[in-house]
């Protein structure tokens, strides 16, 4: 258990939809912000009368540089804040008010702040220069909480403001440090555990007032942020994007139903080599944040392996890591892949001895699929538009190769068509397969390692062809199973990480 606050912050058009917005994020809050900057003169003058809650009510007036709504000016701002703090009926002593760095200096106007409890803010946006030692000494004070929020693409981007908490930590003072976007998500989850006065999350997903806000109800269910402290196990998921990611939810949900003191987070990053130096080589990381291991996915299985003490043998077979622990210092790497993919297979099909396979795609997620399809005695052929790497993958475990399956009818040369590739995930992809209907008819199974959207085009196209096809989410899960067992050594709560696999997807 730590001493962080979680903040819902919402913001509205009128006090009456601000008013219920605060009714609702009582019962998950510790604070409630209530942004002003979405309403107009006559709403804000509404919103005044109605300033009470059985939470702790924040205000706030964000000026759009500063990543709000209004378009006042300075001189304006200082008219909304005196108009606050001459209004009778309000409880001013009781209601917390966010100032933006800049009204620091318009004290003259605004003596009567010294009587309130100040949160002192300021947000560098993606393009910005952050001088966070300016902020820093701008924002941090003996009598008032700073709140510094730095825009980021990859996980170590937050290094920087991670060593400002160590600071106000080291000196007595009180900081709420974010750090925006996807790649940042870590530090509103881990920051309450490593002494962040405050962490920030959206009441709806949808309806969040900064880049890379989780929801109230993600941060307390299934990240557990109340309960984290600086000896929680810290495991992540390594990814180029981790938006899609489905293992957060799953993993937290299998600690969570384990009794484990350990938590699962996105650690977005396109520079594998600095994430690794940075934060997690004893000697050469620079923050501290008690990792244990980590599950690996695009673009980073294969060069994952350069960086780990050792590697098991099937592993080192496949050529590609996506599973990592972290014991006594030393990495390990394992491929549950190959497990997960398999074991599912071989359950809905039966024995693969001498079953006809065509795999599409030449990544991490391939190679294990060729890997273990190859012990089974089955017959592969893999199709990939990238000749060196397919051709390659093929030559090294003794199966045939095609560049691309065109408008051949798949169904009548093979018994399994199974998809490594991206296409069919949600997002810019989904509505692509590698294959059409006309193409499969034939064929005895499609596996569609795709597991988001749990019916993927290619399934839809399957269906079409009367081709029974297995989702990607139960070698995500079966995957995901032994991961668990590989870090903790005890069995998985596998309906646990079912049903959450199964709910998160469904959203």
């Amino acid at each position: 258990m730590n001493s962080g606050k979680i903040c819902i912050s919402v913001s509205a058009e009128s006090a009456a939809e601000l008013a219920g917005l605060l009714s609702r994020a009582e019962a998950l809050a510790d604070v409630v912000e209530l942004r002003f900057d979405g309403l107009d003169a006559e709403g804000i003058r509404n919103a005044f009368e109605q300033l009470s809650s059985t939470k702790q009510i924040l205000v706030t007036m964000r000026p759009k540089e500063q990543g709000g709504r209004s378009d006042r000016s300075l001189t304006d701002r200082i008219g909304f804040w005196t108009e606050y703090a001459i209004h009778r009926s309000i409880d001013h002593p009781s209601i917390w008010i966010d100032h933006e760095y800049d009204l620091r200096d318009s004290k003259d106007f605004m003596f009567w702040v010294d009587q309130c409890f100040v949160i002192r803010s300021k947000h560098y946006f993606e393009g910005q220069a952050a001088d966070l030692q300016k902020a820093y000494d701008a924002t941090v004070s003996d009598e008032e909480v700073g709140k510094i929020a730095v825009s980021t693409r990859n996980v170590t981007d937050a290094i920087e403001i991670w060593k400002l908490l160590l600071k106000a930590n080291a000196e007595g003072k009180r900081l709420i440090p974010i750090a925006m976007g996807e790649a940042g998500k870590w530090t509103r989850i881990l920051g309450p555990a490593h002494g962040a006065f405050m962490t920030y999350a959206a009441l709806d997903a949808g309806a969040e007032t900064a880049a890379g806000q989780l929801t109230a109800k993600d941060l307390t269910e299934t990240f557990r942020v109340r309960e984290l402290d600086r000896s929680t196990k810290v495991y992540g998921v390594l990814a180029g994007n981790t938006s899609y990611s489905i293992s957060p939810w799953m993993q937290n949900a299998a600690f969570k139903a384990a009794g484990l003191n350990s938590v699962f987070v996105p650690l977005q990053t396109s520079d594998l080599g600095e994430f690794m130096s940075r934060m997690v080589f004893n000697g050469t990381r620079e923050i501290d944040l008690n990792f244990a291991g980590f599950s690996v996915t695009n673009p980073h299985k294969v060069r994952i392996m350069e960086f780990l003490d050792e590697i098991e043998d099937s592993a080192r077979v496949i050529g590609a890591v996506n599973t990592v622990k972290i014991e006594n210092g030393r990495l390990l790497g394992y491929n549950t892949d190959a497990y997960g993919f398999i074991s599912t297979l071989e359950e809905t099909y039966g024995s693969l001895s001498g079953a006809r396979v065509a795999v599409f795609g030449a990544g991490g997620a391939a190679r294990a699929c060729v890997y273990v399809l190859s012990v089974r005695s089955a017959g592969v052929t893999v199709f990939a538009r990238n000749e060196a790497a397919g051709g390659s993958l093929a030559d090294e475990f003794d199966a045939a190769y095609e560049r691309s399956a065109s408008s051949r009818k798949i169904g009548e040369e093979f018994d399994i068509v199974v998809n490594t590739t991206p296409l069919g995930t949600i997002g810019s992809n989904e509505k692509f397969a590698v294959l059409e209907a006309e193409q499969l008819k034939g064929l005895k199974l499609v596996y569609d390692l795709v597991y988001n959207p749990i019916e993927t085009e290619l399934m839809l196209e399957a269906k079409l062809a009367s081709v029974p096809s297995i989702s990607g989410m139960e070698m995500l899960i079966a995957q995901g199973v032994k991961q668990f067992e590989i870090w903790t050594g005890i069995q998985a709560p596998e309906n646990e990480m079912r049903t959450a696999v199964m709910k998160r997807l469904v959203i």
